[in-house]
């Protein structure tokens, strides 16, 4: 994803305006809020994630080394995404492109998915799936031209989409159908060059291949860090306040503290293309990771080659994940 945006109105007002004309409607300190502690048992309604499981989608991702388009590792992790969808979702398909990048042509690949095609209400779930190939933000000088693991940019959010999925299967929810899509493409860019980042989902918007829009989205990146902090994104509030307000407000019950009810700024991700189509989705990420302004050492690792399973954290994927699930289980999952 590109650097966070400090100040961005105008930006913002774009956005919204493009999400009030296409769809009808849309219904600051940074400082620690202290934890909740997480239920220790979930209602009997809500599935439970698994954190081992977790941790282990994500190290299966970064198996065959970073998923950088047009390597093989890039191919053979899009045919195992594509299989462990094909377990649990009705419909699985792939959504084709080329990127072009700096004069270089690349074959990129949206994964799509749909659960309960049925249904005319519905969610969009989604993550990016490939990993940077310049970790630019190295603090060693001969690693910067090497392409990142991207065990949490990337791969963390893939994961977390994958056990919803799963468990959305074994336990189906009461009218609420689903659709996924893993952006391909979407860490390309040099740095503050923000046309060449997430040309996934601008492909996807500007080529929308299903047949219903959903009523609202919600994608993850670097959701699997150790002490992740998830701040509101302003991008998100104005788009979807009220879901916003719904997710942070579970985060206080099943976020294990990490949610933390506070503006974060403002970051370029994917979530903007689906905005600008009219689908309000919320960003759910580790704000303080871009850009490297955690002032926590180690977890200066946002386009390193530190970004590896070091990094990552069942236990904080298992809270987003319930979070999100504690949403989709309960009687009202649509709160815009």
């Amino acid at each position: 994803m590109h650097r966070i945006l400090r100040t961005s109105s105008s930006t913002l007002a774009i956005l919204a305006a493009a999400l009030l004309l296409s769809s009808g409607s849309t219904s600051c300190n940074r400082t620690r809020t202290a934890p909740h502690k997480q239920a220790d048992h979930l209602p009997a309604q809500i599935p439970e994630p698994d954190a081992n499981r977790l941790y282990s989608l994500v190290a299966q991702q970064l198996q065959w080394g970073p998923r950088v388009p047009g390597t093989a590792a890039h191919d053979s992790c899009r045919r195992w995404i594509t299989e462990q969808l094909k377990l649990y979702a009705d419909t699985v398909f792939e959504q084709p492109f080329i990127a072009s990048v700096y004069g270089r042509r690349y074959s990129c690949t949206n994964i799509i998915a749909r659960l309960f095609p049925e249904r005319k209400e519905r969610i969009l779930l989604c993550a990016h799936w490939d990993s940077r190939p310049r970790a630019d933000e190295d603090p060693i000088p001969e690693n910067r031209s090497l392409p990142i693991p991207g065990a949490n940019d990337g791969a963390s959010g893939v994961a977390v989409v994958l056990e919803i999925v799963r468990l959305l299967r074994q336990q189906p929810t009461q009218g609420i159908g689903v659709d996924v899509v893993f952006f391909d493409a979407e860490d390309m860019g040099a740095p503050s060059d923000a046309a060449m980042f997430c040309i996934g989902s601008k492909y996807f918007a500007a080529n929308f291949p299903l047949p219903v829009r959903p009523r609202y989205g919600i994608l993850f990146d670097l959701v699997g860090d150790h002490h992740a902090r998830f701040f509101i994104e302003e991008t998100s509030q104005q788009a979807a306040p009220a879901l916003v307000e719904r997710l942070w407000k579970l985060g206080r019950l099943y976020g294990n503290g990490l949610f933390i009810e506070q503006n974060g700024g403002s970051v370029v991700d994917d979530h903007h293309a689906l905005i600008e189509l009219g689908i309000p989705t919320v960003d759910i990420i580790d704000l303080e990771l871009v850009g490297n302004h955690s002032p926590i050492e180690r977890r200066r690792y946002w386009h390193t080659r530190a970004d590896d399973m070091r990094n990552i954290s069942g236990q904080t994927l298992r809270s987003v994940a319930t979070v999100v699930l504690a949403l989709l289980y309960s009687d009202t999952p649509f709160p815009l």
